[in-house]
């Protein structure tokens, strides 16, 4: 029973405990989409239950809402912070790999705004303009609430999510989807052709002007600079692969996207995504670093 001063713990629990399980998801699709790290947005949930466990639920209208605007405050925080992280992360950065498949352990809403493609374009936004586009394009909240987490007016809210709206739509331009039948036929491809180190064959399937692009964190044997060129690139892959031979290669889903996971003695060495236009790969990104592939 209650103390008189508030809901009891039960019936704290009860108002809470089913709308927790269905919207989770969101408050970690959110957080994820704001940071591009499963470890913090991992953290955030947490933090966002503790806040949710200890408050009083009854009078609160719509609870995803609620659990979403706590979680973006608690983000944002983070995300102006991560700011200074990344100005001193050793070579290229990019977001740690999320498994959205069937068998993934954390679940979440999947769209093209957890892709590697989306987070990299929405790392260039400023932190308001990434949390107002995120939260109004990609979950639907009003301008009032999102002005709450940013701490200034409405209008001013609108207006950021719009020129965030713009910037990413010009983006999105230079770099058209590739349908999950042509994804998955170009892997195909590809993977045989890495597997047996045919160079001819890499560079049929890299663009002219791809570029590769590796992240180590300095914790791991990785390029520090960007690596451009189709021929370049397939050269570089094939080196790398001779050193670095692979147990195997698998396809997995990532940010909702096929991709290939490398082993190397019996664990994950890194997760391989790529942008694909035209049946020719524009973009190939690696994740190396130890620290972003704990969780896959």
């Amino acid at each position: 029973m209650g103390d008189g001063h508030g809901p009891g713990r039960s019936e704290q629990e009860e108002a809470l405990g089913a709308g927790w399980e269905r919207h989770r998801p969101a408050v970690f699709g959110v957080a994820y989409r704001l940071l591009g790290s499963v470890a913090d947005a991992e953290d955030v949930t947490q933090d966002v239950w503790l806040r949710a466990a200890g408050a009083d639920l009854r009078d609160i209208g719509d609870l995803r809402a609620w659990l979403v605007t706590v979680a973006a405050r608690r983000s944002y925080d983070i995300l102006k912070s991560a700011r200074f992280r990344r100005e001193s992360y050793v070579g290229p950065w990019l977001p740690e790999p999320l498994l959205t498949g069937p068998d993934a352990s954390q679940p979440v809403l999947v769209d093209e705004s957890v892709g590697s493609a989306m987070l990299l374009i929405m790392e260039e936004l400023s932190p308001p303009e990434r949390v107002a586009f995120v939260l109004h394009d990609v979950f639907g909240l009003e301008f009032g609430k999102i002005a709450e987490v940013l701490d200034i007016s409405v209008p001013g809210a609108r207006q950021l999510a719009s020129r965030a709206r713009r910037r990413v739509a010009k983006a999105k331009q230079s770099m058209p989807q590739a349908s999950k039948a042509e994804r998955e036929r170009v892997l195909a491809v590809f993977r045989a052709a890495y597997e047996a180190g045919d160079l001819a064959g890499l560079v049929r399937l890299l663009h002219p002007d791809a570029v590769f692009v590796t992240d180590g964190g300095g914790k791991a044997f990785a390029a520090r600079k960007l690596i451009h060129g189709g021929e370049r690139v397939a050269e570089v892959m094939v080196r790398v692969g001779r050193r670095w031979r692979p147990d195997r290669i698998a396809f997995a889903e990532v940010g909702g996207e096929l991709a290939l996971v490398l082993y190397r003695e019996g664990r994950v060495h890194s997760v391989d995504t790529v942008q694909i236009t035209d049946g020719l790969i524009t973009a190939y990104r690696r994740v190396i670093n130890p620290d972003k592939l704990v969780r896959v």
